[in-house]
């Protein structure tokens, strides 16, 4: 195949970048985004490894499912890697998407070799006052009128919200958030929380032998920057605080990502490390 090829997984959209024959590196978007999210980074990552990507079910351009608990959305991450037949896989979670990468590593540790959390919000403490764009888009009364209806400028200013700088959201990004409804992103927020609610990230994470790197923007406005310092409660995690990073650390510094992510997961394939 292509070094770009889109295919439909199990019940859900997967597009894969690189060799196949390549480490594989599996990227989870988060709630509402899709695997275009990770876009800025892939070029630099599929140069070392069988990048895939997937839309979380209901995300993007994957169809709904049954049921947004974050331990189904992991059972479906891990249908796909099944059908692929992989196994000791390094995933990669961008926010909501950490819960579904660390629900992974819970229920098959046969399939996770490392996990990398960017702007994984720990537990529910840590959670700041959202910006006003994002509370009239996402609540009630006026998120379920408005959000049918909104233009690209909107959707644009919505994921801005949560930049610390001015980035450029490319167009796939944009049309895969349309594509999100509503009731499928109230829903997942809803899953997300009481996932958190359940247990922390870092207690989760701290139960499971599996290296964890941990990545957040100092200037990340929907959770407490300090509060990344929790995963040091994981044996060994490696904790990596971004200056003048927001919440899209992809978007907002995409060689310094790559970097990070290509030299954990290196560290990861020599035996011991």
């Amino acid at each position: 195949m292509s070094e770009n090829d889109v295919e439909r997984e199990p019940g859900m959209h997967v597009v894969h970048d690189g060799p196949r024959q390549a480490p594989p590196l599996v990227l989870i978007h988060g709630s509402g985004a899709s695997g275009a999210s990770w876009s800025p980074v892939v070029p630099a990552l599929a140069a070392h490894h069988h990048v895939i990507r997937v839309d979380l079910p209901g995300c993007g351009q994957s169809p709904p499912p049954p049921s947004y608990e974050v331990p189904v959305q992991a059972s479906r991450v891990a249908a796909v890697l099944d059908d692929l037949g992989l196994r000791d896989v390094a995933v990669v979670g961008h926010s909501s998407g950490g819960y579904v990468s660390t629900a992974l590593a819970e229920q098959r540790p046969d399939l996770v070799r490392s996990i990398a959390l960017i702007s994984c919000g720990p537990q529910l403490g840590a959670l700041l006052p959202q910006p006003l764009i994002l509370r009239i888009l996402l609540g009630p009364p006026f998120g379920p009128l408005i959000w049918p209806r909104r233009s690209d400028a909107m959707i644009r200013r919505g994921i801005l919200a949560t930049a610390a700088r001015p980035v450029d959201i490319p167009d796939d990004t944009v049309a895969d958030f349309r594509r999100t409804s509503y009731h499928a992103f109230r829903t997942l927020t809803r899953h997300n929380t009481a996932y958190l609610a359940e247990r922390g990230v870092p207690e989760r994470l701290a139960a499971l032998p599996v290296p964890v790197l941990a990545i957040f923007g100092a200037a990340d406005p929907r959770w407490d920057p300090s509060s990344v310092h929790r995963y040091e409660a994981v044996p060994q995690a490696r904790i990596e605080l971004l200056p003048g990073v927001g919440h899209l650390p992809m978007f907002e510094a995409p060689e310094t990502i790559s970097e990070l992510l290509l030299g954990w997961t290196s560290r990861q394939q020599v035996p011991g490390a």
